[in-house]
């Protein structure tokens, strides 16, 4: 008689395993520290996401998987796969950068912030993201989907008694509220006609629905992908981010940049290609048209920024962010058109790190000018070569990079790759857009740029630059070089695939 007590593979979850135990420690922790022993909690949750993704490097000797069905060990609900493994990494190091930035804007905020709340909350959410690409079936999926937005909701709101933050806040559990609702109906239109929530089986008992079910099957697919269109910041669904990113910490804003992006997308792909793959009629249509609007949209948005006097960095970066998503929208759509899914599933995943790590640059120099001028509009910006030379090169070169130029090599080089995937699928309409975009975005990313390097209007003001948002800087730097110097590094996810 076998065993109905599944055996947990505690090494395979370990990396969001130590993230949740370390955000339970800090909020207990927090309760018998005094006021100036809280920025220990701080470095502890640095720690702890340090730690977190060290324990990555024991799982890459191979797939393993755990909570498994008792009579069919190959079905399982958590895979460590190469797939699951490079979004973690994704994902903890942005956290991890995310975190580094919050030590500086905590000590700035003169305990206007609850530290203990606010580490307990990013380490919850990084938690619920590093569970998210390691789910294989669809209950797993819209918990760690919930568990990476539930706490980031508080995170936008955090600072009490600021309408815009609380505004931020609304607008995006609101938002994201319905989506998952709908994502939910979605799934149990799928769960209806299935009869399982494991990806693998979805895939298998999918194809053989019975005609009566096919619209009703067809119906589940569309709606399970509107939560991580949303997560994505795809258009329509896309209308919360400027006011979000505006109103929440700018830490925060960070995190929800590049984490938030990588819970969606990871969703997307494991959703479409792991347990849709037959229904590629339906949503790969579907993707390329959002891939189209979304990346149109952002450009527009952004362009828009620059009619406003003294608009703000982080509302640009915001309206990029949503751009940037269309590009990683579209070897996902080419993925239902191409032989080789693998291959453009890689190519998202190649430009999805590449992004991590100049965006979050970006946010870092946006945190560094921020110290000095509040309202952080692109005017603080002007002259910045003339008192911050470094910060000023290593801006140009993210922006660049973003932008597609050299010397920032690894975004040109993901930008090709994104538009390969584009055309081998035979989506040459969608490739044409996005050239078109790409032409567009070079205008406010050009812009930028020549603005750190004019004359300022004022003797610029020198500040020192604490350690932890240094770190971040100097670390968002080297790895966007080390990328460009050997772009391989991350562009052979697209040659050899994931899965």
């Amino acid at each position: 008689m076998s065993s109905l007590v599944q055996s947990v593979d505690w090494l395979a979850i370990a990396p969001p395993a130590i993230a949740a135990v370390v955000g339970l420690v800090v909020l207990v922790a927090d309760l018998f520290l005094g006021k100036e022993k809280k920025a220990l909690l701080g470095w502890v949750s640095v720690a702890g996401l340090a730690a977190a993704a060290v324990m990555l490097l024991p799982l890459l000797e191979g797939h393993r998987a755990t909570f498994c069905l008792t009579g069919d060990p190959q079905v399982c609900s958590y895979m460590a796969d190469r797939f699951t493994l490079v979004i973690q990494f994704l994902v903890l190091g942005g956290a991890l950068l995310a975190a580094l930035l919050s030590v500086t804007a905590l000590k700035d905020a003169n305990k206007e912030l609850p530290e203990g709340e606010f580490w307990f909350l990013l380490l919850s959410s990084a938690a619920g993201a590093a569970l998210l690409p390691a789910s294989r079936d669809l209950a797993t999926l819209i918990v760690a989907l919930e568990v990476a937005s539930l706490p980031a909701f508080a995170l936008v709101g955090i600072r009490y008694g600021d309408k815009r933050s609380s505004e931020a806040a609304l607008k995006f559990f609101l938002s994201s509220v319905t989506a998952t609702a709908v994502s939910l109906l979605g799934i149990s239109f799928v769960y209806g006609t299935t009869g399982t929530l494991y990806l693998t089986q979805v895939a298998h008992r999918i194809q053989h629905v019975d005609g009566q079910f096919h619209t009703l099957a067809q119906a589940g697919v569309v709606l399970t992908l509107v939560g991580f269109a949303f997560k994505t910041a795809a258009v329509p669904f896309h209308f919360w981010v400027p006011d979000t990113y505006v109103g929440a910490p700018l830490p925060v804003a960070a995190y929800l940049s590049v984490v938030g992006k990588a819970v969606g997308f990871s969703g997307l792909i494991l959703i479409t290609v792991v347990a849709l793959p037959s229904y590629a009629d339906v949503w790969g249509p579907a993707l390329a048209v959002l891939a189209a609007l979304t990346m149109t949209v952002g450009n527009a948005g952004a362009l828009r920024q620059q009619a406003t006097r003294a608009y703000s960095a982080v509302r640009l970066l915001a309206w990029s962010s949503v751009g940037q998503a269309g590009y990683l929208l579209v070897p996902i759509a080419a993925a239902a058109y191409s032989k080789d899914a693998q291959k453009s599933i890689g190519s998202t995943v190649a430009y999805a790190l590449m992004y991590a790590a100049v965006n979050l640059g970006a946010f870092a120099v946006a945190a560094l000018v921020g110290r000095a001028r509040a309202l952080n509009r692109i005017t603080d910006y002007r002259g910045l070569y003339a008192s911050n030379p470094l910060a000023a090169l290593i801006l140009a070169f993210f922006l660049l990079c973003l932008a597609g130029l050299p010397p920032g090599i690894i975004g040109l080089f993901a930008k090709v790759t994104v538009f390969s995937a584009a055309v081998d699928a035979g989506l040459g309409w969608l490739a044409v857009v996005m050239a078109v975009n790409v032409v567009i975005a070079l205008f406010y990313y050009l812009q930028w740029t020549a603005l750190l390097f004019r004359a300022p209007e004022a003797e610029p003001e020198k500040h020192g630059v604490p350690a932890p948002l240094t770190a971040a800087i100097a670390l968002t730097a080297v790895l966007g070089i080390a990328l460009s110097g050997a772009p391989q590094l991350v562009l052979r996810f697209s040659a050899t695939g994931l899965f």
